[in-house]
């Protein structure tokens, strides 16, 4: 395990399948921009959240059950290792540093983070106080959301993106999980207006 913080000189230790394709990828690109002279960049992006997220990440997953927890419709959550830190920002500053790697004159790789981290924890502590609930009441450990290889600490430093692109992350961490909150308390209140009227909702268990 690399230990952080991560920058661009950080060596690869790809911890899953996933993480194998990603680093690929990047070569591929640091192949092609150097043989072939094409204008490729890499974009080394930590965590980027919003309420379009996956249900099964964990932040729209804590954000999802939550609400629905709050609204009656749910009453545990399952999670995994929630020790595990990491760097996570809002996908639309995510977004922005792209756009501005694609201005400049020449490629080149830029890490993309906030240059804060936060364990799974302080996600949860952050999202249930702002439902005036305890998660200690409604969350539970399980053992099959543990990674076989687990990425205990990350967090980028953007020195680059914000010296040469001019880059630097909007949304904090507080805002962002309002964000997805409020977006994910908007689906639940939609979810149990229906059910109270008696309609079948079928709801993922993803969440769960």
């Amino acid at each position: 395990m690399v230990p952080p913080p991560q920058n661009e000189a950080t060596v690869f230790h790809p911890r899953s399948p996933y993480a194998v394709s990603k680093v690929a990828a990047y070569w591929y690109a640091v192949n092609y921009r150097e043989a072939y002279g094409m204008f490729i960049s890499n974009g080394i992006l930590f965590n980027h959240e919003s309420p379009r997220r996956g249900e099964t990440f964990v932040t729209r997953k804590i954000t999802r059950a939550a609400s629905r927890i709050k609204l009656g419709l749910q009453d545990k959550l399952y999670l995994g290792n929630l020790d595990a830190k990491r760097d996570w920002g809002f996908a639309g500053d995510y977004v922005e540093a792209m756009w501005l790697m694609l201005q400049q004159e020449k490629p080149g790789d830029y890490v993309i983070a906030t240059g804060h981290s936060h364990s799974v924890k302080d996600f949860l502590n952050e999202v249930f106080n702002q439902l005036e609930l305890d998660w200690h009441d409604y969350v539970i450990i399980d053992a099959r959301y543990f990674r076989p290889t687990e990425v205990d600490s990350l967090q980028g430093d953007a020195s680059k993106a914000r010296d040469i692109l001019g880059w630097t992350p909007r949304v904090r961490f507080k805002e962002l999980t309002k964000m997805m909150l409020d977006h994910d308390l908007e689906l639940a209140r939609q979810e149990k207006t229906l059910r109270d009227a008696g309609h079948v909702v079928e709801v993922r268990g993803a969440y769960e």
